[in-house]
């Protein structure tokens, strides 16, 4: 039985979702308007062509060939494209704050934890087809994320998704404030490794980022872009954050979330050599998801127990159960 609160929970997680989106479009048009960024607007094109589209699809079955599940996974689309798009030029102004590196402080710290960088990239040197493997789960992060919102809509997990879209945003943005204070050029970089340290295999990112990292902070690098924008953010790990939120998202999907389980420990695994991050970037990345997942799953229960105003005190986490997903 659908529970009455279930609609208005999920109309104001969407409502919550695009007003973070704009309010971050928001923030770069103000960095461009009175700093020395140039918005590169052909690259925002295709991402505002598409999610117009899924906008305009979810209007249609939502108002006239009604499909709730189908209407909510376009939304969701459109919000995960739209939110890409804004926040990849907002980690850019972020990184032109250019305050002092924290690398020392990182590798210092992975060592008082008992982690040694340089093992593990021996050891995925030693073993090649299981860096190849693990390299493939790092690779994944579009193909996992388009199917998150197929298959939570699908499966009829409508707050699920939503519970997932909110996560996705705040961790992303509380990992952009976060390296903003905290910034650092990564492993590759700060250990001047080459090719010779890794005959055997290619990690995915190594020094790739580092001229767009560099060049946003000495003031070379003023253009912010959507489409082919750098990942450049080492300290906390986003690609480790959001693996765990994949995980958490599809966790609950009969066999999927099995597939799921196992494909984003491999992309936590893999963080470290082939996104050139600390140990300590993938720790912090895993607590930020964690945290950022329990504070949205929280909220939109607490919503919905508002909206129904039982008589007697209702737990969030009890409430939230009984919203369909």
């Amino acid at each position: 039985m659908t529970h009455p609160t279930a609609p208005d929970a999920s109309k104001h997680a969407d409502r919550i979702a695009w007003l973070a989106i704009g309010s971050t479009a928001g923030v770069v048009l103000i960095a461009a308007m009175l700093g020395p960024f140039r918005i590169e607007w052909l690259s925002f094109w295709k991402p505002a062509l598409v999610g117009i589209l899924l906008v305009s699809m979810s209007w249609f079955y939502t108002a006239v060939r009604k499909d709730a599940a189908l209407a909510g996974a376009l939304i969701a689309a459109a919000q995960l494209i739209a939110f890409a798009a804004v926040a990849a030029p907002l980690s850019y102004v972020a990184a032109s704050a250019a305050l002092p590196l924290w690398d020392n402080e990182f590798a210092a710290l992975d060592r008082r934890l008992g982690f040694d960088w340089m093992s593990w990239l021996d050891a995925m040197n030693a073993a090649p087809l299981l860096h190849r493997t693990l390299a493939f789960a790092y690779a994944s992060f579009a193909l996992q994320a388009t199917a998150i919102v197929l298959v939570l809509a699908a499966a009829g997990h409508a707050l699920r998704l939503r519970v997932f879209m909110l996560s996705f945003v705040l961790t992303t943005l509380v990992t952009i404030g976060v390296s903003t204070l905290m910034p650092a050029q990564g492993v590759w970089g700060y250990l001047h490794l080459s090719s010779v340290d890794s005959p055997a295999i290619v990690p995915v990112t190594r020094d790739l980022p580092l001229p767009v990292f560099f060049g946003l902070r000495d003031g070379t690098i003023r253009q912010l872009v959507a489409e082919g924008a750098d990942g450049i953010i080492s300290f906390p790990s986003l690609h480790a954050a959001l693996g765990l939120l994949f995980l958490l998202a599809l966790w609950p999907v009969k066999y999927v979330g099995g597939i799921a389980a196992l494909l984003n420990v491999a992309m936590i695994a893999a963080t470290p050599v082939d996104g050139s991050h600390y140990f300590c970037d993938v720790i912090a990345g895993l607590a930020i998801a964690l945290l950022s997942w329990i504070a949205v799953q929280r909220a939109l229960a607490r919503l919905a127990g508002e909206r129904m105003q039982p008589a007697g005190p209702v737990e969030a986490d009890a409430v939230f159960a009984r919203v369909p997903k």
